[in-house]
């Protein structure tokens, strides 16, 4: 090997270390300053909460306060685009839900791209939806329900927290799936749809467990099923797929950061997340709201929504559903 390969072979390695060595010390002093989790949402919903779960918990560990910021609006779009154009340093995070996969093609134009302008960091928590119907419908199971909603095409409505929802779209693809034709009802909220579902004027809704488990425990309405394969703690519901083979519907939250942000701190954000995802206190907090925490790589999390994206995208196309 001659002396000018030698030099330029310990150049780039004297280089590469350094590169390294930079990148260990920025993600020891990351945070030096309070950093803003942006949540899309208004505040008590869940994915507020998993975002609150978050931040207490890494504020906590890491020294420094990490700060909710309440963005709702535009179906979740005005919080997501300016969490999109935030500096990609660390100081700005996203808590991400299921509504952002089902945007991906709800809406023809948006201002962002939420595949490419975030970093995927970790899956914070899956919520099932329960199939629930007001006690005046006569079906007391799932074929009961399917027989009956083809029975009657068109004449039984389907609430919903809002064209585009979770709940909006485990309807679609209920529908999708079995042929049953239901009238879709839109409400600005999960909340309002579940007050109208108690009143009669709506007959069933797939409603995340959060805003149902009160309800179905007191017997105010009948829930027939679960939307994923796993079984609701404390609800002895069977699964939607049991009936309908390849059923699976959720709303989750997981928290992003702005495309280009730091691998390490992704990194150590990922590490203490999936740490607090394992505490039992935040454990026990996650299972009282009928979710779960699934944790994992932003590997993990970047296939997961890829794959939501792709599903949504099939219903939406189905249901020809458009955006409030």
């Amino acid at each position: 090997m001659n002396l000018q390969r030698r030099r330029f072979l310990r150049g780039a390695g004297g280089m590469a270390a350094l590169a390294v060595a930079r990148r260990a010390v920025r993600a020891q002093a990351y945070p030096s300053r309070p950093v803003r989790v942006i949540v899309a949402t208004s505040a008590g919903g869940g994915t507020d909460v998993a975002a609150r779960l978050v931040a207490q918990w890494l504020t906590q560990r890491l020294g420094q306060s990490f700060i909710v910021e309440n963005r709702p609006g535009g179906n979740n779009n005005m919080g997501t685009e300016a969490a999109a154009r935030s500096p990609a340093d660390g100081y700005t995070l996203f808590m991400a839900n299921s509504v952002n996969t089902i945007n991906t093609s709800l809406y023809q134009t948006l201002a962002y791209d939420f595949i490419a302008d975030f970093k995927p960091v970790v899956r914070v928590m899956r919520s099932p939806l329960l199939l629930m119907v007001h006690p005046s419908v006569p079906a007391k199971t799932v074929p009961e329900f399917i027989a009956y909603a083809k029975a009657n095409p068109g004449r039984i409505s389907m609430a919903s927290g809002g064209n585009g929802s979770s709940s909006h779209m485990a309807g679609e693809l209920f529908m999708m799936m079995t042929g049953a034709m239901m009238v879709h009802v839109p409400y600005r909220g999960e909340a309002p749809a579940v007050a109208d579902l108690l009143g009669g004027q709506a007959q069933v809704m797939f409603a995340t467990t959060g805003s149902a488990m009160t309800f179905v425990k007191a017997g105010s309405v009948r829930a027939l099923a679960v939307t994923t394969q796993a079984r609701v703690d404390g609800l002895d519901i069977p699964p939607l797929a049991q009936f309908l083979a390849g059923y699976e519907a959720q709303g989750w939250s997981g928290l992003c950061a702005p495309k280009n942000t730091p691998a390490e701190i992704v990194t150590l954000l990922n590490k203490e997340i999936n740490a607090a995802l394992a505490d039992p206190e935040i454990k026990q907090r996650v299972t009282e709201l009928g979710a779960t925490s699934p944790g994992g790589s932003p590997a993990d999390f970047a296939k997961f929504i890829a794959d939501d994206t792709e599903r949504w995208a099939k219903v939406v196309m189905f249901s020809n559903a458009k955006a409030n």
